[in-house]
């Protein structure tokens, strides 16, 4: 039996890679049910300054087809308390960069009376879409 029954990941998820895999495999591994949330184009900018390399419309269809996801969902805002309930999930997964910083702490507080969960996994140090951003642009 697994610990949580719907989890939830968001992302932009450009450029798909193994440490992407990786998020959606260990969110899998704990809960019944995985969504994973993608970022559309304009809220990647307005976030990032910068436009994803792969369109919405792609790397939805690429996350949708990876077999640890149950539900690929576009997000057009950035609150995670307010997708997190609105996709009745009890844990959101995020990378452990977060931890600790003032919004994730906040936003921990504010799952708590929903008894919702937020668990960090550790990153694949050696790959990101802005290593391979920056990789590229530099062959």
């Amino acid at each position: 039996m697994k610990l949580y029954k719907r989890g939830f990941t968001p992302g932009v998820f450009d450029m798909f890679h193994i440490g992407h895999l990786n998020i959606f495999k260990r969110a899998k591994e704990n809960c019944e049910f995985l969504v994973v949330g993608v970022n559309s184009d304009e809220m990647t900018y307005e976030r990032k300054q910068k436009y994803p390399v792969i369109g919405f419309e792609d790397r939805l269809t690429i996350v949708e087809s990876i077999r640890y996801v149950d539900l690929a969902v576009k997000l057009t805002n950035k609150d995670h308390y307010y997708n997190v309930l609105h996709y009745n999930c009890d844990v959101i997964f995020v990378g452990d960069d977060w931890k600790g910083t003032e919004k994730w702490n906040l936003l921990e507080k504010q799952f708590e009376p929903h008894h919702i969960n937020v668990v960090y996994f550790s990153y694949t140090d050696h790959i990101s879409s802005t290593i391979l951003r920056d990789k590229e642009s530099v062959e």
